[in-house]
């Protein structure tokens, strides 16, 4: 299944509705990480940024899957790149030690 990377901006300031949408984002996040739909989820030190990465057939899919959750409303100059390579520590075989 072809891989995305979401590019997304968060407000400058969180408003009481923003910040009482974080739990039940957090909610869906973790399950959609556990599905294997999201492979990736990062934001920033700062809080202006994310970055997804999603597993999804095509990019409106991927996008469909975006609007589902609760912060959406509140990302701004979303992209959606579909990645011809994407490699992970996490999809490496560990390595051997003969200790």
């Amino acid at each position: 299944m072809p891989k995305f990377i979401v590019t997304l901006s968060l407000p400058l300031r969180f408003t009481d509705d923003f910040t009482a949408l974080i739990p039940s984002h957090r909610a869906l996040v973790s399950q959609l990480l556990d599905e294997s739909v999201f492979e990736t989820y990062a934001i920033s030190a700062d809080y202006r940024q994310g970055w997804i990465t999603i597993n999804s057939k095509d990019a409106d899919e991927a996008r469909a899957v975006l609007e589902q959750l609760p912060l959406y409303p509140y990302f701004w100059r979303i992209e959606i790149h579909e990645l011809f390579i994407f490699d992970s520590n996490t999809f490496r075989f560990p390595r051997i030690s003969l200790n």
